[in-house]
Protein backbone atom coordinates (compact mmCIF):
# COMPACT_ATOMS: atom_id res chain seq x y z
CA UNK A 1 0.00 0.00 0.00
CA UNK A 2 2.80 2.45 0.82
CA UNK A 3 6.77 2.47 -0.08
CA UNK A 4 7.43 3.72 2.84
CA UNK A 5 7.42 0.57 4.40
CA UNK A 6 9.84 -0.86 7.54
CA UNK A 7 9.81 -4.47 8.07
CA UNK A 8 8.39 -5.72 11.14
CA UNK A 9 11.73 -7.50 12.13
CA UNK A 10 13.05 -3.71 11.91
CA UNK A 11 10.17 -2.12 13.69
CA UNK A 12 10.48 -4.80 16.58
CA UNK A 13 14.48 -4.54 17.14
CA UNK A 14 16.02 -3.47 20.12
CA UNK A 15 12.72 -4.63 22.18
CA UNK A 16 12.53 -7.37 24.26
CA UNK A 17 9.47 -9.49 23.95
CA UNK A 18 6.88 -9.41 26.80
CA UNK A 19 7.31 -12.05 29.00
CA UNK A 20 6.58 -13.19 32.87
CA UNK A 21 6.90 -9.34 34.55
CA UNK A 22 5.79 -9.64 38.53
CA UNK A 23 4.83 -6.42 39.86
CA UNK A 24 5.19 -5.80 43.75
CA UNK A 25 2.06 -7.08 44.82
CA UNK A 26 3.36 -10.46 42.82
CA UNK A 27 0.75 -9.67 40.23
CA UNK A 28 1.06 -11.46 36.63
CA UNK A 29 1.80 -8.41 34.61
CA UNK A 30 2.67 -9.67 31.10
CA UNK A 31 1.43 -8.84 27.90
CA UNK A 32 1.99 -11.59 25.33
CA UNK A 33 1.87 -9.31 22.38
CA UNK A 34 4.51 -7.85 19.80
CA UNK A 35 6.92 -5.11 21.54
CA UNK A 36 8.03 -2.53 20.47
CA UNK A 37 10.79 0.55 21.04
CA UNK A 38 10.73 3.40 19.69
CA UNK A 39 14.30 5.04 20.19
CA UNK A 40 14.96 2.81 23.10
CA UNK A 41 13.27 0.57 25.46
CA UNK A 42 9.63 1.63 26.45
CA UNK A 43 8.93 2.77 29.90
CA UNK A 44 7.80 0.47 32.33
CA UNK A 45 3.96 1.30 33.33
CA UNK A 46 3.48 1.23 37.05
CA UNK A 47 2.67 -1.81 39.08
CA UNK A 48 -0.81 -2.01 39.87
CA UNK A 49 -0.98 -2.77 43.80
CA UNK A 50 -3.40 -1.70 46.24
CA UNK A 51 -4.58 1.76 47.08
CA UNK A 52 -8.06 3.60 48.37
CA UNK A 53 -9.16 6.56 47.61
CA UNK A 54 -10.86 8.17 50.63
CA UNK A 55 -13.02 11.01 50.98
CA UNK A 56 -13.78 12.11 47.52
CA UNK A 57 -17.18 13.18 46.16
CA UNK A 58 -17.70 9.46 44.86
CA UNK A 59 -20.02 9.54 41.30
CA UNK A 60 -20.19 5.79 40.79
CA UNK A 61 -22.44 5.79 37.24
CA UNK A 62 -23.68 1.87 38.88
CA UNK A 63 -27.66 3.22 39.33
CA UNK A 64 -27.68 0.31 41.82
CA UNK A 65 -25.16 2.38 43.61
CA UNK A 66 -25.55 5.77 45.23
CA UNK A 67 -23.51 8.43 45.03
CA UNK A 68 -21.24 9.16 47.94
CA UNK A 69 -20.53 13.23 49.12
CA UNK A 70 -17.68 11.99 50.84
CA UNK A 71 -16.92 8.30 50.10
CA UNK A 72 -13.92 5.72 49.29
CA UNK A 73 -12.96 3.61 46.20
CA UNK A 74 -11.00 0.55 47.73
CA UNK A 75 -8.91 -1.06 44.56
CA UNK A 76 -6.77 -4.01 44.56
CA UNK A 77 -4.93 -5.88 41.53
CA UNK A 78 -6.16 -3.17 39.02
CA UNK A 79 -9.88 -4.04 39.97
CA UNK A 80 -12.48 -2.24 42.43
CA UNK A 81 -12.70 -4.40 45.81
CA UNK A 82 -15.16 -2.14 46.98
CA UNK A 83 -17.13 1.54 47.54
CA UNK A 84 -18.51 3.17 50.47
CA UNK A 85 -17.92 5.35 53.07
CA UNK A 86 -15.08 4.23 55.43
CA UNK A 87 -13.83 1.54 54.28
CA UNK A 88 -10.86 -0.75 56.07
CA UNK A 89 -8.48 -1.39 53.78
CA UNK A 90 -5.44 -2.33 55.80
CA UNK A 91 -2.34 -1.67 54.20
CA UNK A 92 -3.32 0.10 51.59
CA UNK A 93 -1.59 3.06 49.96
CA UNK A 94 -4.28 6.51 50.76
CA UNK A 95 -5.07 8.45 48.35
CA UNK A 96 -6.54 11.47 49.39
CA UNK A 97 -9.54 12.50 48.00
CA UNK A 98 -10.44 15.55 50.02
CA UNK A 99 -11.92 18.09 47.71
CA UNK A 100 -12.08 16.27 44.63
CA UNK A 101 -14.94 14.07 42.28
CA UNK A 102 -13.67 10.95 42.11
CA UNK A 103 -15.69 9.02 38.73
CA UNK A 104 -15.15 6.59 35.95
CA UNK A 105 -12.68 8.04 33.54
CA UNK A 106 -14.29 8.83 30.43
CA UNK A 107 -14.79 6.89 27.43
CA UNK A 108 -14.09 7.94 23.64
CA UNK A 109 -15.68 5.87 21.45
CA UNK A 110 -14.38 7.63 17.87
CA UNK A 111 -11.09 9.38 17.18
CA UNK A 112 -8.59 9.26 14.60
CA UNK A 113 -5.65 9.39 16.90
CA UNK A 114 -3.08 8.76 13.67
CA UNK A 115 -4.22 12.27 12.64
CA UNK A 116 -2.51 13.91 15.70
CA UNK A 117 0.52 14.96 13.89
CA UNK A 118 -1.18 17.63 11.12
CA UNK A 119 -2.10 20.55 14.03
CA UNK A 120 0.50 22.46 11.96
CA UNK A 121 -1.20 22.09 8.93
CA UNK A 122 -5.24 22.06 8.89
CA UNK A 123 -7.08 25.13 9.27
CA UNK A 124 -10.69 25.74 9.95
CA UNK A 125 -10.96 28.54 7.62
CA UNK A 126 -9.12 27.48 4.33
CA UNK A 127 -11.48 25.15 2.48
CA UNK A 128 -8.22 23.54 0.74
CA UNK A 129 -6.35 23.40 4.34
CA UNK A 130 -9.02 21.58 5.51
CA UNK A 131 -8.91 18.20 7.84
CA UNK A 132 -10.22 15.80 4.85
CA UNK A 133 -7.63 17.18 2.25
CA UNK A 134 -4.68 17.66 4.85
CA UNK A 135 -4.99 14.09 6.29
CA UNK A 136 -5.34 12.81 2.93
CA UNK A 137 -2.18 14.16 1.50
CA UNK A 138 -0.04 13.98 4.23
CA UNK A 139 -1.69 10.53 5.60
CA UNK A 140 -0.39 8.97 2.17
CA UNK A 141 3.36 9.82 3.44
CA UNK A 142 3.34 8.19 7.02
CA UNK A 143 5.67 5.23 7.92
CA UNK A 144 5.10 3.01 10.70
CA UNK A 145 6.75 5.35 13.20
CA UNK A 146 4.90 7.86 11.90
CA UNK A 147 1.75 5.82 13.12
CA UNK A 148 3.64 5.45 16.28
CA UNK A 149 4.29 8.42 17.38
CA UNK A 150 0.87 10.30 16.29
CA UNK A 151 -1.14 7.32 18.37
CA UNK A 152 1.03 8.32 21.31
CA UNK A 153 0.46 11.83 21.17
CA UNK A 154 -3.33 11.37 20.98
CA UNK A 155 -3.03 8.69 23.80
CA UNK A 156 -1.40 11.04 26.03
CA UNK A 157 -3.69 13.51 25.45
CA UNK A 158 -6.30 11.41 26.07
CA UNK A 159 -4.50 10.79 29.52
CA UNK A 160 -4.16 14.46 30.22
CA UNK A 161 -8.11 14.92 29.90
CA UNK A 162 -9.78 12.23 32.09
CA UNK A 163 -10.21 9.73 29.22
CA UNK A 164 -9.34 5.96 29.87
CA UNK A 165 -10.62 4.28 26.88
CA UNK A 166 -10.08 5.04 23.67
CA UNK A 167 -11.32 3.75 20.31
CA UNK A 168 -8.49 4.44 18.06
CA UNK A 169 -10.27 5.02 14.36
CA UNK A 170 -7.40 3.85 12.63
CA UNK A 171 -8.40 4.47 8.72
CA UNK A 172 -4.81 4.87 7.58
CA UNK A 173 -3.64 1.03 8.00
CA UNK A 174 -0.77 1.40 5.38
CA UNK A 175 0.94 -2.08 6.05
CA UNK A 176 1.36 -4.68 8.82
CA UNK A 177 3.66 -2.67 10.36
CA UNK A 178 1.29 0.92 10.67
CA UNK A 179 -0.80 -1.51 12.71
CA UNK A 180 1.71 -2.69 14.94
CA UNK A 181 2.73 0.87 15.80
CA UNK A 182 -0.38 2.24 16.27
CA UNK A 183 -1.35 -0.86 19.03
CA UNK A 184 2.57 -0.58 20.27
CA UNK A 185 1.17 3.56 21.25
CA UNK A 186 -1.85 2.41 23.05
CA UNK A 187 -0.16 -0.83 24.73
CA UNK A 188 2.85 2.16 26.08
CA UNK A 189 0.78 4.70 27.00
CA UNK A 190 -1.01 1.96 29.45
CA UNK A 191 -4.69 3.57 27.42
CA UNK A 192 -7.35 1.03 27.26
CA UNK A 193 -8.79 1.08 24.10
CA UNK A 194 -10.42 -0.90 20.50
CA UNK A 195 -8.04 -0.96 17.67
CA UNK A 196 -10.28 -0.50 14.45
CA UNK A 197 -8.12 -1.36 11.79
CA UNK A 198 -8.64 0.15 9.26
CA UNK A 199 -8.23 1.03 5.25
CA UNK A 200 -5.63 3.18 3.99
CA UNK A 201 -5.62 6.67 2.82
CA UNK A 202 -5.71 6.54 -1.00
CA UNK A 203 -6.46 2.52 -1.14
CA UNK A 204 -9.04 2.20 -4.30
CA UNK A 205 -12.43 1.72 -3.64
CA UNK A 206 -12.49 -2.33 -5.31
CA UNK A 207 -9.84 -3.40 -2.87
CA UNK A 208 -10.84 -5.55 -0.18
CA UNK A 209 -9.62 -4.35 3.28
CA UNK A 210 -6.43 -6.35 4.58
CA UNK A 211 -7.60 -9.50 6.25
CA UNK A 212 -4.94 -11.41 6.54
CA UNK A 213 -3.32 -8.07 8.52
CA UNK A 214 -6.82 -8.38 10.34
CA UNK A 215 -5.90 -12.19 11.53
CA UNK A 216 -2.52 -11.41 12.09
CA UNK A 217 -3.46 -8.87 14.30
CA UNK A 218 -6.22 -10.90 16.53
CA UNK A 219 -4.08 -13.69 16.57
CA UNK A 220 -0.45 -11.63 17.39
CA UNK A 221 -1.95 -9.25 19.75
CA UNK A 222 -5.34 -9.62 21.23
CA UNK A 223 -3.92 -12.70 23.84
CA UNK A 224 -3.36 -9.60 26.64
CA UNK A 225 -4.51 -8.27 29.87
CA UNK A 226 -8.06 -7.48 28.31
CA UNK A 227 -6.32 -4.06 27.70
CA UNK A 228 -6.86 -3.83 23.67
CA UNK A 229 -9.92 -4.89 21.52
CA UNK A 230 -10.28 -5.18 17.90
CA UNK A 231 -12.31 -4.31 15.14
CA UNK A 232 -12.45 -2.73 11.83
CA UNK A 233 -13.31 0.75 10.06
CA UNK A 234 -15.31 0.50 7.03
CA UNK A 235 -14.82 2.63 4.37
CA UNK A 236 -18.31 4.86 3.61
CA UNK A 237 -21.49 3.20 1.68
CA UNK A 238 -23.49 4.48 -0.83
CA UNK A 239 -24.11 8.18 -1.82
CA UNK A 240 -20.92 10.48 -1.43
CA UNK A 241 -20.51 12.40 2.60
CA UNK A 242 -18.32 14.41 3.89
CA UNK A 243 -14.67 13.34 3.19
CA UNK A 244 -16.02 11.68 -0.20
CA UNK A 245 -13.65 10.36 -1.90
CA UNK A 246 -10.87 10.89 0.14
CA UNK A 247 -12.52 8.28 2.70
CA UNK A 248 -13.64 5.39 0.23
CA UNK A 249 -17.25 5.15 -0.86
CA UNK A 250 -17.76 1.43 -0.99
CA UNK A 251 -20.60 -0.40 -3.08
CA UNK A 252 -22.57 -3.14 -1.50
CA UNK A 253 -20.74 -5.93 -2.73
CA UNK A 254 -18.07 -5.01 -1.70
CA UNK A 255 -19.46 -3.92 1.82
CA UNK A 256 -20.56 -7.36 2.08
CA UNK A 257 -17.13 -8.59 1.14
CA UNK A 258 -15.34 -6.20 4.20
CA UNK A 259 -17.92 -6.60 6.95
CA UNK A 260 -18.28 -10.31 6.26
CA UNK A 261 -14.25 -11.21 6.75
CA UNK A 262 -14.57 -9.45 9.64
CA UNK A 263 -17.55 -11.00 11.18
CA UNK A 264 -16.20 -14.23 9.99
CA UNK A 265 -13.41 -13.49 12.65
CA UNK A 266 -15.81 -11.96 15.34
CA UNK A 267 -14.45 -8.30 15.19
CA UNK A 268 -17.25 -5.51 14.79
CA UNK A 269 -17.47 -3.04 12.64
CA UNK A 270 -17.77 1.04 12.57
CA UNK A 271 -19.20 2.67 9.51
CA UNK A 272 -19.49 7.18 9.01
CA UNK A 273 -22.58 8.28 8.17
CA UNK A 274 -21.69 11.97 7.28
CA UNK A 275 -23.73 12.14 4.48
CA UNK A 276 -26.90 10.58 3.13
CA UNK A 277 -28.11 7.99 5.65
CA UNK A 278 -27.40 4.26 4.51
CA UNK A 279 -29.59 2.58 7.44
CA UNK A 280 -32.33 1.33 5.07
CA UNK A 281 -29.63 0.15 2.53
CA UNK A 282 -27.97 -1.92 5.27
CA UNK A 283 -31.09 -2.73 6.56
CA UNK A 284 -32.35 -3.93 3.27
CA UNK A 285 -29.05 -6.62 2.92
CA UNK A 286 -29.39 -7.81 6.00
CA UNK A 287 -25.86 -6.02 7.38
CA UNK A 288 -27.30 -4.25 11.12
CA UNK A 289 -26.57 -5.74 13.98
CA UNK A 290 -25.18 -5.12 17.32
CA UNK A 291 -21.57 -5.62 16.46
CA UNK A 292 -22.37 -2.27 14.43
CA UNK A 293 -21.67 1.52 15.62
CA UNK A 294 -22.31 4.40 13.29
CA UNK A 295 -20.51 7.58 13.82
CA UNK A 296 -22.14 11.11 13.16
CA UNK A 297 -26.15 11.01 13.75
CA UNK A 298 -27.22 14.19 11.86
CA UNK A 299 -29.75 12.68 9.01
CA UNK A 300 -31.62 9.73 10.47
CA UNK A 301 -35.19 9.72 10.29
CA UNK A 302 -37.97 7.96 13.16
CA UNK A 303 -38.21 5.07 11.24
CA UNK A 304 -34.55 4.26 10.95
CA UNK A 305 -34.21 5.50 14.56
CA UNK A 306 -36.70 2.21 15.13
CA UNK A 307 -34.39 -0.05 13.18
CA UNK A 308 -31.39 0.78 14.98
CA UNK A 309 -33.50 -0.03 18.18
CA UNK A 310 -34.42 -3.09 16.75
CA UNK A 311 -31.23 -4.33 15.70
CA UNK A 312 -29.12 -2.94 18.50
CA UNK A 313 -27.04 -0.66 16.26
CA UNK A 314 -25.04 2.28 18.51
CA UNK A 315 -23.98 5.53 17.45
CA UNK A 316 -21.48 7.81 18.80
CA UNK A 317 -21.58 11.51 18.49
CA UNK A 318 -18.50 13.92 18.07
CA UNK A 319 -19.99 17.14 19.45
CA UNK A 320 -17.17 19.75 18.50
CA UNK A 321 -16.79 18.81 15.18
CA UNK A 322 -20.62 18.16 13.95
CA UNK A 323 -21.54 21.39 15.49
CA UNK A 324 -19.41 23.16 13.02
CA UNK A 325 -21.21 21.32 9.82
CA UNK A 326 -23.15 23.31 7.25
CA UNK A 327 -26.90 22.85 8.31
CA UNK A 328 -27.35 20.19 4.99
CA UNK A 329 -26.19 18.26 6.62
CA UNK A 330 -28.51 17.66 8.96
CA UNK A 331 -28.31 18.27 13.18
CA UNK A 332 -27.09 16.60 16.32
CA UNK A 333 -29.97 14.18 16.71
CA UNK A 334 -29.02 13.17 20.69
CA UNK A 335 -32.51 13.71 22.45
CA UNK A 336 -33.78 12.30 19.32
CA UNK A 337 -31.94 8.88 19.60
CA UNK A 338 -32.23 8.76 23.15
CA UNK A 339 -35.83 8.94 23.32
CA UNK A 340 -36.57 6.45 20.59
CA UNK A 341 -33.92 3.74 22.56
CA UNK A 342 -30.90 3.83 20.81
CA UNK A 343 -27.48 3.16 22.28
CA UNK A 344 -25.65 6.85 21.80
CA UNK A 345 -21.98 7.45 23.13
CA UNK A 346 -19.44 10.42 22.83
CA UNK A 347 -16.67 10.88 21.24
CA UNK A 348 -13.35 13.39 20.11
CA UNK A 349 -13.43 12.56 16.07
CA UNK A 350 -10.05 13.96 15.95
CA UNK A 351 -7.72 16.65 17.25
CA UNK A 352 -6.19 18.74 14.49
CA UNK A 353 -8.09 21.88 14.29
CA UNK A 354 -9.08 21.30 18.21
CA UNK A 355 -8.49 19.07 21.37
CA UNK A 356 -9.85 16.50 23.27
CA UNK A 357 -12.28 17.51 26.23
CA UNK A 358 -14.73 15.73 27.48
CA UNK A 359 -15.86 18.50 29.83
CA UNK A 360 -16.65 21.03 26.34
CA UNK A 361 -18.17 18.00 24.08
CA UNK A 362 -21.18 17.23 26.87
CA UNK A 363 -21.24 21.28 27.54
CA UNK A 364 -21.90 21.50 23.86
CA UNK A 365 -23.97 18.78 23.22
CA UNK A 366 -26.08 20.30 26.14
CA UNK A 367 -26.71 23.90 24.62
CA UNK A 368 -27.69 22.50 21.30
CA UNK A 369 -30.10 20.26 22.50
CA UNK A 370 -31.55 22.93 24.79
CA UNK A 371 -31.93 24.92 21.70
CA UNK A 372 -33.23 22.56 19.50
CA UNK A 373 -35.90 21.13 21.49
CA UNK A 374 -35.89 22.50 24.98
CA UNK A 375 -37.58 20.30 27.48
CA UNK A 376 -39.83 18.99 24.79
CA UNK A 377 -36.98 15.94 25.55
CA UNK A 378 -35.99 16.25 28.69
CA UNK A 379 -31.97 15.85 29.51
CA UNK A 380 -30.40 15.99 32.61
CA UNK A 381 -26.70 17.01 32.91
CA UNK A 382 -26.14 12.98 35.15
CA UNK A 383 -27.32 11.58 31.93
CA UNK A 384 -24.70 13.68 30.02
CA UNK A 385 -22.20 12.51 32.41
CA UNK A 386 -23.08 8.84 31.99
CA UNK A 387 -23.07 9.37 27.89
CA UNK A 388 -19.44 9.79 28.34
CA UNK A 389 -18.44 7.34 30.80
CA UNK A 390 -20.93 4.11 31.09
CA UNK A 391 -23.04 4.96 27.84
CA UNK A 392 -19.07 4.36 25.99
CA UNK A 393 -18.54 1.22 27.86
CA UNK A 394 -21.65 0.03 26.39
CA UNK A 395 -21.14 1.09 22.93
CA UNK A 396 -18.14 -0.67 23.00
CA UNK A 397 -19.09 -3.83 24.38
CA UNK A 398 -17.11 -3.38 27.46
CA UNK A 399 -19.77 -2.56 30.13
CA UNK A 400 -18.27 -5.83 32.08
CA UNK A 401 -15.43 -4.23 32.51
CA UNK A 402 -15.64 -0.73 32.91
CA UNK A 403 -17.77 2.58 32.88
CA UNK A 404 -18.82 2.73 35.98
CA UNK A 405 -17.15 2.49 39.57
CA UNK A 406 -18.71 -1.26 40.72
CA UNK A 407 -16.83 -3.78 42.75
CA UNK A 408 -15.43 -6.35 40.63
CA UNK A 409 -15.16 -3.86 37.35
CA UNK A 410 -11.71 -2.57 36.27
CA UNK A 411 -10.29 0.30 38.33
CA UNK A 412 -10.19 3.08 35.46
CA UNK A 413 -11.32 5.62 37.68
CA UNK A 414 -10.60 9.76 37.51
CA UNK A 415 -10.16 12.52 40.16
CA UNK A 416 -11.19 16.06 39.02
CA UNK A 417 -9.98 19.27 41.58
CA UNK A 418 -12.97 20.66 42.54
CA UNK A 419 -11.09 23.54 44.34
CA UNK A 420 -9.60 24.92 41.00
CA UNK A 421 -10.67 28.47 40.40
CA UNK A 422 -12.60 27.86 37.74
CA UNK A 423 -15.26 24.77 39.77
CA UNK A 424 -14.70 26.33 42.81
CA UNK A 425 -17.23 26.62 45.11
CA UNK A 426 -19.29 23.44 44.10
CA UNK A 427 -22.55 22.46 44.60
CA UNK A 428 -24.23 19.86 42.44
CA UNK A 429 -21.26 17.63 40.71
CA UNK A 430 -22.45 17.34 37.63
CA UNK A 431 -23.33 20.86 37.13
CA UNK A 432 -19.77 21.42 37.74
CA UNK A 433 -18.39 18.62 35.21
CA UNK A 434 -20.65 19.81 32.85
CA UNK A 435 -20.70 23.84 33.16
CA UNK A 436 -17.70 24.52 34.13
CA UNK A 437 -14.74 21.83 33.96
CA UNK A 438 -11.48 21.80 32.02
CA UNK A 439 -8.80 18.84 31.42
CA UNK A 440 -6.77 21.10 33.63
CA UNK A 441 -8.73 19.89 36.46
CA UNK A 442 -8.10 16.18 35.99
CA UNK A 443 -5.51 15.17 38.78
CA UNK A 444 -4.98 12.08 38.73
CA UNK A 445 -5.59 9.17 35.90
CA UNK A 446 -6.18 5.90 36.94
CA UNK A 447 -6.27 2.83 34.10
CA UNK A 448 -7.02 -1.33 34.89
CA UNK A 449 -5.37 -0.22 38.09
CA UNK A 450 -2.42 1.55 37.27
CA UNK A 451 -1.82 5.53 38.02
CA UNK A 452 -1.14 6.96 35.00
CA UNK A 453 -1.61 10.61 35.98
CA UNK A 454 -0.61 12.07 39.59
CA UNK A 455 -1.18 15.69 40.59
CA UNK A 456 -1.23 16.55 36.62
CA UNK A 457 1.75 15.03 35.47
CA UNK A 458 2.59 11.82 34.04
CA UNK A 459 4.14 9.06 36.02
CA UNK A 460 5.97 6.69 33.52
CA UNK A 461 5.54 8.41 30.28
CA UNK A 462 8.00 10.66 29.05
CA UNK A 463 5.85 14.40 27.97
CA UNK A 464 8.85 15.93 26.77
CA UNK A 465 9.79 12.96 24.27
CA UNK A 466 6.11 12.43 23.38
CA UNK A 467 6.44 16.18 22.92
CA UNK A 468 9.51 16.14 20.64
CA UNK A 469 8.88 13.19 18.96
CA UNK A 470 5.75 14.57 17.41
CA UNK A 471 7.14 17.98 16.26
CA UNK A 472 10.24 15.73 15.13
CA UNK A 473 7.59 13.76 12.91
CA UNK A 474 5.65 16.46 12.19
CA UNK A 475 8.12 17.97 10.59
CA UNK A 476 9.51 15.48 8.34
CA UNK A 477 5.83 15.21 6.95
CA UNK A 478 6.12 18.73 5.75
CA UNK A 479 9.49 18.11 4.09
CA UNK A 480 7.96 14.93 2.12
CA UNK A 481 4.61 16.90 0.98
CA UNK A 482 7.00 19.92 0.16
CA UNK A 483 4.93 21.70 2.55
CA UNK A 484 5.30 25.63 2.52
CA UNK A 485 6.87 26.80 5.52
Amino acid sequence: MTSSRMSRRTLLKGATAMGTVLATSGELLAQQTPSRAVNGTRAALPARGEFVIRGAHVLTMDPAIADLPSGDVHVRDGAIVAVGSNLSAPGATVIAGNGMICMPGFIDTHWHLWTSLFRPYVRADVGELGYFPVSNRLGQLMTPEDSYRAVILGSAEALSAGVTTVHNWAHNVRSPDHADGELSAMRDAGIRGRFAYGPAQGMPDDQPMDFDGMARVKRDWMPNDGLLTLGICSRNVGAMSIGGATRGVLTIDMVKKDWGEARKLGLPITLHTSGPSPIKILEAEGLLGPDLQLVHPLLTTPEEREILKARGVSYSTAPVGEAGRNSSLGVIQLGELLQAGVKVSLSTDHTTNYNCDPFVGMRMLFALHRHRVGNAIPLTLKRLVQLATLDGAVDLGIADKTGSLTPGKRADIILVRTTDINMTPVGDPYEALVSLAQPNNVDTVIVDGRILRQANKFTALDHAKVVRDAQEASAALRRKANWPA
